[in-house]
């Protein structure tokens, strides 16, 4: 009988494994490097980029390595997403808090697809909100605009994904304090929440005291053109109450020329108030800035390999925000970027 019990108990368990799908380990990625050159602006020891993240480096620059490793075994899974580089360092700037290996992780998270609907995932994922990412293969421009310059990048805590049907979806999220991605220091909690309808997402986020609501979306008007659209407001007041904020909204119109060549705008006009992050001049005076930021990206793919050509012209509203080829104060910059992106 304990024979006959064994044997129908390996039976159960080789049946059981037997239904579930083979653990899948897979490994992607991509690797770039850019040539800058400002066309109104020096070059050298005093050369200035626009207050924007990613492509601000002088002459032939690198951008980073991204190497994401997944692992899936039927309904759970892992991601090790890590960066290497300026690009990633710029990524991952809140890090290392209490580590020396933390600069290079981008995301690491654990996830559980609770059913065909509902998603649990827990650990450091990058944000919900924007238009734009931190991986240049997934964005059309390779420079980057002030909306997601200003943040979040990413984000740690437990989100729950759900998948209504009829293209409606919704995340809900509680996390660090937004920037503290490594662990929590202050006791303090974020609050995140998506809504998505068709390829367009609402998004809101508050964290300390501050709150950011993001619309993020597009239309495909044919099989050749494509418009998206950025919008979003940020609020906070710190302890001297004094209130900054930034404003933003983008166009993204991208025409399809052939299979291998796309050409794309981003149009975009950003505000920020008392000071902000100081990156379209505020930060000397405290007061209010603007800046209306035009970039014109080709993008030419041979095979993996996608090699993009960038015109970029940035106005701001206050002449302390560039210099001039005699260093004497300027509010616009025009610049130049040759990009090349491999992805695999």
């Amino acid at each position: 009988m304990k024979k006959l019990i064994t044997l129908l108990s390996l039976a159960v368990v080789g049946l059981t494994f037997g239904q579930e799908e083979e653990p899948k380990l897979t490994f992607s990625g991509s690797v770039d490097a850019y040539y800058r050159a400002n066309l109104d602006a020096p070059n050298d020891e005093n050369a200035i980029a626009p207050g924007s993240s990613f492509a601000n480096l002088s002459g032939f620059s690198l951008g980073m390595a991204n190497i994401v490793a997944s692992y899936e075994a039927s309904n759970v899974g892992v991601v090790a997403d890590l960066v290497f580089g300026p690009r990633g360092t710029d990524a991952v700037f809140a890090s290392p808090m209490n580590s020396n290996s933390a600069n290079i992780i981008n995301q690491l998270y654990a996830y559980w697809n609770v059913s065909e609907k509902v998603t649990l995932t827990m650990g450091n994922f990058n944000t919900f909100l924007g238009y734009e990412v931190i991986s240049p293969v997934g964005n059309f421009n390779y420079s980057t605009s002030y909306l997601f310059s200003y943040g979040p990048f990413s984000h740690t805590g437990i989100k729950a994904d759900f998948d209504f049907g009829d293209d409606l979806t919704m995340m809900a999220a509680i996390m660090n304090p937004t920037d503290l991605t490594e662990y929590n220091p202050t006791g303090d909690y974020a609050v995140g929440v998506q809504l998505g309808y068709k390829g367009q997402y609402l998004n809101y986020l508050a964290s300390q005291g501050a709150f950011e609501i993001d619309f993020t979306g597009g239309i495909d008007f044919s099989d050749s053109f494509f418009l998206g659209i950025n919008a979003a407001y940020y609020d906070a007041t710190d302890d001297i109450d004094i209130d900054t904020s930034f404003a933003g909204v983008a166009l993204y119109p991208q025409l399809a020329t052939s299979e291998k060549f796309s050409l794309g705008l981003r149009a975009e006009y950003f505000v920020e108030t008392e000071g902000g992050a100081g990156g379209i001049g505020t930060y000397d005076f405290k007061g209010d800035a603007d800046v209306l930021a035009v970039t014109l990206t080709g993008n030419y793919s041979v095979g993996n390999l996608m090699i993009k050509p960038e015109l970029r012209l940035d106005s701001a509203s206050e002449s302390a925000t560039f210099v001039d080829n005699d260093l004497n104060p300027s509010s616009t910059l025009s610049s130049f970027v040759l990009a090349a992106v491999y992805s695999f």
